[in-house]
Order: C-alpha cells, then sequence, then structure tokens
C-alpha cells in the first residue's frame, strides 16, 4: 500500500470498540446506544466502520444527516435501524419506505407532505420536540405540542414511533447551562407523560447526545445519541470526561524534499515567513485540499521523528513547508504525524482546533475524499478505502 501514502489517515477499529465499551458503562439497561454515522462517520470512513459497528460489536441504531447517508448505508448491508436526523424532500417519501428508513418530522404540515408523495406506503417518523436548541422541531407548551402529535399520528401511513431533542449545552461547565440541560430534558419528559395520559404510547423518548449520555445520564431516555466521542474526542475539551476517549483517527503525510536555507528566505506564498538563521525545511506532501487547515499557517506543528516541527509559512494546497532544522537526520520519504502520537508526542484533533479556533469534529470532518482511509484492526492495517 506504499503507493497510497502520500497523506493518508489511519483509522483504529480497536479505538472505536474501547469508546463504545468506556461511554456504555455510564448507560442504564433502558438506554439503548444509537451511533451517529452521518458526515462519512465524522470523516472516519463510514464503508468500514458502520459494518463493523453492526457485525461486531452489535450496534442495532444508526443515525444520519439525510437519506443518501441512509440509502448508502443499506446498500452497504446494514440491517438495524436508521434514522435521518435532517430533512428529506417529500418527494423522497417512497424511498423512506423502501429502504426502511426512520425519517425525522419537525412539522404537522411536513407529515402531511410525506404521506401524500409516500403513495400508499407506510412512513415511519421519530417527531422532533424543540426544547431549546431552536433548530427544528415542534415549539409551544406541552399540551400544543401533543396535539399537534396527535394530529400527525392520525394522517394516513404515517407511524409515528418516538419524539426526540436534542441538547444544546450538555457540555458545559457553567452552572446555568446545566439547568438549562435539565429543563429541556424535563420538557420532552413532560411531552411524553402527557402522551401516555392522552392514551398515546410511542417506543421512544431520546434526548441524550455523547457528552448527556456521562454528564445527564436520564433513563427515560430510550437511546442515546452517541456521535463524537464514538471517535475519540471530546465534546468540550475544558469539560473533563470520567475516561479517557481514544481517538480513531490519525492522519499521517511524508515528506518530499528537505532543503537548507540561508537567513533572510522567503518561505511560502505571501512572504508571511522570513527565515531568522540558516534553516533546514521539510516540504509535506499534505494541503488544504486534503482537508488540513490553511489557517494553521506559520502557527501549527507536527511530529517528525518523534519530536515536534513548526509550520514555516502558508499552508498550500497540496503541501506546505516545516523547520527541522532542530531534528537530526530528516529525509525525503520519512512519515510526518499530522493528527496523532509518535513517541512522546501527541497533536489531537482538538489541538489543531484549539489553535484555530474552531471544534475537532470540523477537523475531523474536514479531511477530503481524495485521502484514503487506511483500516486498523489488531495493529493490523486490513483494508484501504479512497
Amino acid at each position: 500500500m506504499h503507493y497510497l501514502k502520500r497523506t493518508w489517515a489511519e483509522i483504529n477499529l480497536d479505538n472505536l470498540r474501547t469508546n463504545i465499551d468506556n461511554y456504555q458503562k455510564y448507560l442504564g439497561n433502558k438506554t439503548e446506544l444509537l451511533c451517529v454515522v452521518k458526515a462519512n462517520c465524522y470523516g472516519h470512513c463510514d464503508d468500514a466502520v458502520v459494518p463493523y459497528l453492526e457485525k461486531e460489536l452489535g450496534v442495532k441504531w444508526f443515525a444520519v444527516s439525510n437519506i443518501c447517508e441512509g440509502i448508502k448505508l443499506r446498500k452497504l448491508g446494514i440491517k438495524g435501524e436508521i434514522l435521518i436526523l435532517g430533512y428529506t424532500p417529500p418527494q423522497e417519501a417512497e424511498n423512506l419506505s423502501e429502504y426502511n428508513i426512520i425519517q425525522a418530522c419537525t412539522e404537522y404540515r411536513y407529515a402531511v407532505d410525506l404521506s401524500k408523495y409516500a403513495n400508499g406506503k407506510n412512513i415511519r417518523l421519530h417527531i422532533a420536540i424543540d426544547t431549546g436548541m431552536t433548530r427544528i422541531g415542534f415549539r409551544g407548551d406541552t399540551s400544543e405540542i401533543c396535539s399537534e402529535i396527535e394530529k400527525i399520528i392520525s394522517i394516513e401511513g404515517i407511524s409515528a414511533e418516538g419524539i426526540f431533542t436534542h441538547f444544546a449545552v450538555a457540555d458545559s461547565n457553567d452552572n446555568d447551562d446545566n439547568e438549562y440541560t435539565q429543563k429541556q430534558a424535563e420538557k420532552i419528559i413532560a411531552v411524553d407523560d402527557e402522551l401516555k395520559n392522552r392514551g398515546i404510547e410511542l417506543k421512544h423518548c431520546h434526548f441524550l447526545n455523547s457528552a448527556g449520555g456521562v454528564y445527564h445520564y436520564n433513563s427515560r431516555s430510550s437511546l442515546a445519541r452517541l456521535g463524537i466521542i464514538l471517535y475519540g474526542l471530546m465534546p468540550n475539551p475544558q469539560k473533563a470526561l470520567p475516561f479517557n476517549p481514544l481517538p480513531v483517527m490519525s492522519l499521517k503525510s511524508c515528506i518530499s524534499q528537505v532543503k537548507t536555507v540561508e537567513k533572510d528566505i522567503c518561505v511560502s506564498y505571501g512572504r508571511t515567513y522570513i527565515t531568522k538563521d540558516k534553516t533546514v525545511l521539510a516540504t509535506i506532501t499534505c494541503g488544504y485540499a486534503d482537508g488540513y487547515p490553511r489557517l494553521l499557517s506559520n502557527i501549527g506543528e507536527v511530529i517528525i521523528n518523534g519530536q515536534r516541527a513548526k509550520i514555516t509559512g502558508r499552508v498550500c494546497m497540496d503541501q506546505f513547508m516545516c523547520d527541522v532544522t532542530h531534528i537530526p537526520d530528516v529525509k525525503a520519504g520519512d512519515t510526518v504525524t499530522l493528527i496523532g502520537t509518535e513517541g512522546n508526542e501527541t497533536i489531537t484533533a482538538d489541538d489543531i482546533a484549539e489553535a484555530i479556533g474552531t471544534i475537532g469534529y470540523e477537523i475531523v470532518c474536514g479531511i477530503t475524499a481524495r485521502v484514503p482511509r487506511i483500516i486498523v484492526k489488531g495493529g493490523q492495517e486490513t483494508e484501504v478505502f479512497g
């Protein structure tokens, strides 16, 4: 597989298993795991990860963003439940039925349109309740929301199987935010209770996300939507978890050239870096077209031969340069760790995110399709995707 190794991402399935095992320790018996696998498993390769989750780890629930992602999972042979968390055009209703995919429903009119385009086929729904995220779902008091749900249940061909909401600040350290999260949970539980009082017994009421399952566990949530922790990142790096999630993705590249330049030499586009002394530069075969952020220009670091090296100049589309003056024996062909651990040094996606003012989610999701994903299991490279 050496021909692949310009820039590549290694996906460690053993770490994925460990993250699930650790997370499930905080879930009660009444709460089932739902793995969030949207956006190509947050950039981690759904072709490899989702079959592993179902066939080897026994996961029965998956969440995606859209119908294309859902259909792809079915074509991968996934038999478990698939929930679309986002919007599906009503004109795709027949596909929802054909592929047995559950759709999030955000309002009564949307349910009517889904029924209309389903042409007599059954449409499964989980109804979104807006308890404070203000993104999607029904707003209003408990009675108003329940009345809308009753109307949806009466629509021909519609099977309303659950309600759900999403926490806005479950990963916060702030006391007010913790109270806000508690009120969100109380709101959806009140809706569920009122529906029961009206004789409506739905299969699912779920509201726990990654952070919620650890910090705000509530047995009333029938599902826990495990997202970012599954992939070994922190919901909030400023708030410790009771266990250390293991990063599933490592991003690596290699050196194409090593050169020595004199003092006062400009490096890369825009002449934003000028050498202060005689400097040894290494050119790395990765750039922003691979998803490595341009914002790391002049501030980022990588690991070469177990030592950190600073980025010099702007990150280009396909390459960037580092100062390796202090690292002996650097040569073309050497491996460079951009995300991951080498020796005693570690750079995480969360570290990169902090350096450029974003979140780790964006870093891993941003690794582009041209970067091959090399699947690692039991310490061995097993498959290559891309």
